[in-house]
């Protein structure tokens, strides 16, 4: 008898040992003045909106809001056309002067492999344009994205069908600071040869971080990307910068917070560890704790 209690105990020890760690991805904000509760949810591109079925209180958090929150918001004409300008090199500079000839043709073919075009379409953009139109082609084809059915975007769309309210933490200028100038073009160039020469690095990546995105595991995002032995064109560089914005956002996120029935939406690379979002609220003096759906 005291056998089979104790193969029973370890079956079920081994069972709790082997099932994921659920984390959380959904946050209630208070206190600090706040007139109301806000939320903070964390998004991920890779996602498909289904996962949103999994989250309890999500939807309900969100219909709590009058306000959405996110990174930035580039929804009109003036905003997609400074996107295009901002993302042409210099006339001064030329691409090919940052590369071997060997490696422009090697480039070339990968571009024309994964994109459909080469140079001759791709050669006035600059490097971080390009190696963003890369990435998000290697994950439409190596890993299910979708962006019409990401995750990340979802609740400003629905925020903006439904007439609320949707406000940038970056105005337009510093969003396109951060996606094409914010590295010199030397570094953007090795940065897009990269991930040329290692796409499948990139993918397996973006996968592991989706993968502990379901998990709620926002700690070991921040452990993933700022690893040394993280190579990805996401790494530990950006993290330092990442977190110094989320000392700004913290700041900016203000007047939203102390107003309340904000709906915060962030990418789940931002909110982990110590110098994340979420801990930078609470240095501001804000009582971040998981949302849990109150029984009824």
């Amino acid at each position: 008898m005291k056998n089979k209690c104790l193969k029973l105990y370890c079956l079920t020890l081994l069972l709790l040992l082997t099932i994921p760690v659920r984390g959380q991805l959904l946050y209630q904000i208070t206190g600090n003045g706040a007139l109301d509760k806000s939320f903070i949810f964390a998004t991920n591109n890779l996602t498909d909106i289904t996962f949103l079925d999994s989250i309890p209180g999500v939807f309900a958090a969100f219909g709590h809001s009058n306000k959405v929150i996110t990174e930035f918001v580039m929804l009109d004409y003036e905003a997609t056309n400074a996107l295009r300008t901002t993302a042409l090199l210099p006339d001064s500079v030329r691409l090919k002067d940052f590369f071997s000839e060997n490696e422009w043709q090697q480039m070339d073919e990968a571009l024309r492999l994964t994109l459909g075009m080469g140079w001759e379409k791709l050669v006035a953009m600059k490097p971080q344009y390009i190696t963003e139109m890369y990435r998000n082609e290697l994950f439409r084809k190596w890993a299910g994205y979708d962006e019409s059915r990401s995750v990340l975007h979802f609740f400003e769309n629905v925020a903006s069908q439904q007439n609320m309210p949707v406000y940038g933490l970056d105005d337009i200028g510093e969003a396109l600071y951060m996606m094409f100038d914010r590295e010199p073009l030397y570094f953007q160039a090795q940065e897009l040869l990269k991930i040329t020469q290692t796409p499948e690095r990139e993918v397996s990546q973006e996968k592991a971080i989706r993968n502990l995105y379901k998990q709620g595991r926002l700690l070991d995002i921040v452990y993933l990307i700022s690893s040394p032995d993280n190579h990805t064109t996401v790494s530990y560089s950006d993290y330092k910068v990442f977190c110094a914005r989320n000392k700004e956002w913290a700041k900016r996120l203000g007047p939203y917070l102390r107003d309340g029935k904000a709906f915060i939406c962030i990418n789940a690379i931002y909110l982990g560890g110590d110098d994340g979002l979420l801990a930078e609220l609470r240095k501001e003096g804000y009582r971040v704790k998981k949302y849990r759906v109150q029984a009824h």
